[in-house]
């Protein structure tokens, strides 16, 4: 099975209905496109405006049963496809940084808020979210099993293999940030190191400090009948804004992961206990 992503690596609108209409005009271009999945950069229903006033982040912020998401919800059934919608998410004491997943009947079927938020930066006016969530998509073709980590996320090794362990395949990644060298051989590593495919979509280039290059990795680094290592990074975006299409063989991933070394087949976590020491 074939899985298709597309991210939607989009400039943002001054206000919410603009993000929505264009949200939602770029869904529908995506599953003109063919895609099984849609994918928003990170914070979409603001752009990743971080206001540091209480007052001015709470009239940004929006509950996880607004109109704007809802309407995403039911665009997705409308579709057929399913949508990864990001948002400013209102909460107490301070808002999260959080994704929705809908599958193609418009259920929603992961809600994950960012852990490792940057709190050296703008982010430390919002809460972080406490764990990292897997769940099951129906693609109308077979199931998937998904998790999301977002942008500063990826630089913790413990993110994505929480998310491996829990049984993800397809690691959803929203991005604002610019993504060079370092951010994307991070991606590539937590790809290597858990056998598992990361969709990373990032703002395009013209979003402060965003330079598009959306990414997506397979997290297949070499087959048996194959000489050599292969390229995990089976699409890597332009600069410029669009909507970028990446395929992910499922069949080649999971008989990649049944056979191969990595993940979770050779740990030893007897031995990780400073990894769960507070105090260090």
């Amino acid at each position: 099975m074939v899985f298709r992503i597309a991210l939607l690596q989009l400039m943002p609108e001054k206000d919410l209905e603009g993000q929505l209409e264009k949200g939602m005009a770029a869904c529908r271009k995506a599953k003109e496109m063919g895609a099984d999945l849609a994918l928003f950069p990170e914070m979409w229903s603001d752009g990743y405006f971080l206001p540091q006033t209480e007052e001015d982040l709470e009239a940004l912020s929006i509950p996880a049963d607004s109109p704007f998401l809802r309407a995403f919800s039911s665009l997705a059934e409308e579709l057929q496809m399913a949508i990864g919608i990001t948002f400013l998410e209102k909460h107490e004491p301070g808002p999260l940084n959080s994704l929705l997943l809908f599958d193609r009947r418009g259920d929603e079927r992961l809600h994950y808020s960012k852990v490792h938020t940057c709190a050296f930066d703008q982010e430390w006016v919002l809460s972080p979210g406490e764990d990292f969530h897997v769940c099951d998509l129906d693609t109308g073709r077979g199931r998937i099993r998904i998790g999301a980590m977002i942008c500063f996320d990826r630089e913790f090794p413990e993110s994505a293999r929480i998310l491996m362990l829990k049984g993800a395949e397809v690691i959803l990644a929203p991005n604002a940030c610019p993504m060079e060298i370092n951010r994307l051989s991070a991606l590539r590593t937590r790809a290597y190191e858990n056998m598992v495919a990361v969709a990373t979509c990032n703002y395009p280039k013209g979003q402060p400090d965003c330079n598009g290059r959306s990414t997506v990795f397979d997290g297949v680094a070499w087959l048996e009948d194959e000489p050599g290592v292969r390229d995990m990074c089976v699409l890597e975006a332009p600069s410029e804004e669009g909507i970028y299409l990446g395929e992910i063989d499922l069949d080649m991933l999971r008989a990649y992961r049944e056979k191969e070394v990595m993940g979770s087949r050779y740990r030893h976590p007897e031995s990780y206990g400073i990894l769960t020491d507070v105090g260090c």
